[in-house]
Order: C-alpha cells, then structure tokens, then sequence
C-alpha cells in the first residue's frame, strides 16, 4: 500500500499556518478558555476526514488515514456505499493536486457547526486554515462546497453514525485526560521557554494517523494552540512506561514547535551561517526531506525533538532518559537528520552549563558549539 509521510512534509508552526486575523476571540471565550485546554472530536472535522478516508487518495493512504482498527471497519461498512458520490470525486481531485488541501479541508471544519441538517458558521473560527509552507488559499473550502457536504451528510446518515459512536469518542477522550500529561507539558515548557499561551485544544480523530500538525490562533491578545493528534496509542508489546513515553513525545514535538519558533526566529541569522552546509546535516536520500528545505526549518526540526530529551531528562530517571535519547536518535538518523547525535550531546551540554536560565536565553552559546561542523 503507498505510504507518503505527510507527517514529516507538513509541519505548522505559528509563524506560517492558519492567519491569526480569521478567527475571533471574544472576553466571554477568553475568559472561559483561560489557562485551560480541552481535548474534542469535533463533529463537522470528523465527517471531513470520513470523507477523505474514502477517496482513492485516501484508500491508498496508510499514513494519512488509519486503516486499522474497528472503526476504520465501521467506517467502510456505513459509507463505502457513498465512495462514489460528486462530492468525494471533487475531494479527491483536491488530494491529488496537492497534498496540503488535506489540511485545508481538515483544518477549516471546525468554522461549521451542524444545526440539524445545516451547516452554520462558527462565531469564533472564521476561516483558520488559510496558509500551509508557502501554499495559500483565499477561500474557505468548507464554503465553497458547504452544500454538497451537507447533502452528503444528510444522505449518508453521518449525524447518526457520529451520535452512535459517541461512547467511543468519550473513550478516547478520556484516555488522553489520563495518559497524555498535557497539563505537565504546558507547564514545563513555559518554565523553560520565555513564550507564554493562554489556551490549548486538541482536535483528535480516530481516523488521524502520521500526519499530525500544530499551530497557534491570535487574536485580541489571546493565543490558543491547536493540535491535531490521533488518539492516544496503547502498544500491546510495550510496558505502560514505553507507552507514556511514545505518545508523549508525539504531542510534544508538536507542542514545542510553538515555543522553539521564537528563540529560532530571534538567533535566524546565526542558524542560517551555521547550518549553511546543508549536506552536513541531512540526508537528502531520506523520504521527505525536502519539507525541511533551509537551514532554520532543518535546526527546528533537530531542536522540537532535542527539547523533548530535555524534558524528559528532568521527569524520568536517568535510565530511562537515556534509552529515550538513544531511540530519538536512532529515529532521527532514519528521517535524514545525520548529526541528532552530538546535536543532542552539544544541547545537554549547553542546559547543564546554565540549569536556572530559560532556553531563549542560552540558545547562541549552543549555536556556537556547531561551528566546527560547519
């Protein structure tokens, strides 16, 4: 079965994914939203992704949809029969052009909420996901296409299909309250980072596999980080330690990027004469590497999962810290990223040397530590 990594080709930061000025949050939402974050499996994004996953596109697609599982079974046994409608085409079509209308479809949906039948706009996401990398739309596709989605809803009975499966959302809901330490996260990086957010959403769905993504709204002084993740894992073969560990790392590469974005974006001219030498820092035989195509997209990507050793460094005892540092490596190695090793030894290195700082702060004497490999 094809297997792209949209996961390593589409990585949304705050700096370049969905404009800040679409969406609206009001005193009421951010009084309501304050230091809190909240997991959902929005209605109108499932139905975009139960969509996508019964394109071709999507058919062939391991790594974009999750095709293993129950309710990748009870997706197919309810809507398979709808594979071939207008609307579906039309998607497809989209896919195949590029893969990033996966997340403008995906992304957008939460700026619909369904009243009976109807779509009807969100009062506070107005149109979120307008821009992935360098690729920009102009028009909301949930828009566009609103009452062809409507109609595919109505007819393929999406609303009583999403309702009958509402216990098992409330599952995986509860799983992430449980086992994901958000919570834990947020207040590790802020402790360790100068950036500050005010707010966290994860908008899961069972069907979301590699491609995950994050990014951040701002708007009237009020930032709320987004996350689309699939459900916590739960690995037969591995402890419930290795378990925790696998899906931490998951929302937390994803989380960091939001905090690592600024240091990188103030230090972008070292990094970019540092990291110039781009054959010393990846390799360019590694499926997707291309997504990381400058220097400071390359040293984001070394630097999100650096960070995770960080913490895990200071939550885990030290065996487990370093069985967690070698896999890291290892995986790195594997996506094209050759030097994960002594950027790693240089970057605990750096953290030991200035234990009480915040990483903004020491992120040029680290950068230095490179020149050599220049």
């Amino acid at each position: 079965m094809k297997k792209q990594l949209f996961s390593i080709l589409i990585v949304l930061i705050s700096t370049g994914v969905f404009a800040q000025e679409k969406v609206n949050f009001s005193e009421k939402f951010k009084k309501e939203n304050q230091g809190k974050y909240k997991i959902e499996i929005n209605e109108v994004k499932e139905l975009l992704h139960i969509m996508i996953a019964i394109t071709n596109s999507g058919k062939e697609n391991d790594d974009m949809i999750q095709q293993e599982g129950q309710y990748y079974k009870d997706i197919l046994a309810h809507f398979k029969a709808y594979e071939n409608e207008k609307i579906i085409k039309t998607f497809d079509s989209l896919m195949v052009f590029s893969p990033y209308n996966y997340i403008f479809l995906t992304g957008n949906a939460i700026s619909y909420n369904f009243k009976g039948n109807k779509l009807v706009k969100s009062a506070v996401f107005d149109f979120p996901a307008t821009g992935v990398a360098n690729f920009k739309i102009t028009e909301n596709p949930i828009t566009r296409y609103k009452r062809d989605i409507e109609d595919f809803a109505k007819k393929s009975r999406f609303r009583k299909f999403y309702t009958d499966h509402k216990q098992f959302y409330a599952r995986i809901i509860s799983d992430y309250e449980k086992s994901a330490n958000l919570g834990r996260q947020w207040k590790w990086l802020e402790k360790n980072f100068e950036t500050k957010k005010d707010s966290y959403i994860i908008l899961c769905s069972p069907l979301i596999n590699g491609l995950n993504y994050t990014g951040q709204f701002l708007n009237n002084n009020f930032s709320l980080i987004h996350m689309s993740l699939p459900p916590v894992d739960h690995y037969p073969h591995l402890t419930p330690l290795e378990n925790e560990l696998a899906n931490t790392r998951v929302m937390f590469t994803e989380i960091d990027h939001n905090y690592v974005s600024a240091p990188t974006q103030a230090n972008k001219e070292l990094i970019n004469q540092v990291f110039a030498q781009r054959k010393i820092w990846v390799n360019e035989e590694a499926d997707g590497i291309f997504a990381y195509p400058n220097p400071e997209k390359v040293f984001n990507e070394y630097m999100t999962f650096g960070v995770f050793l960080l913490y895990c460094q200071d939550h885990y005892d030290q065996a487990t810290s370093d069985k967690v540092t070698n896999d890291v490596v290892v995986l790195m190695t594997q996506r094209g990223f050759p030097k994960m090793k002594i950027f790693v030894e240089n970057l605990m290195k750096t953290r030991s040397a200035h234990p009480e700082e915040k990483i903004d702060q020491w992120y040029p004497e680290f950068l230095q530590k490179f020149s050599d490999e220049k």
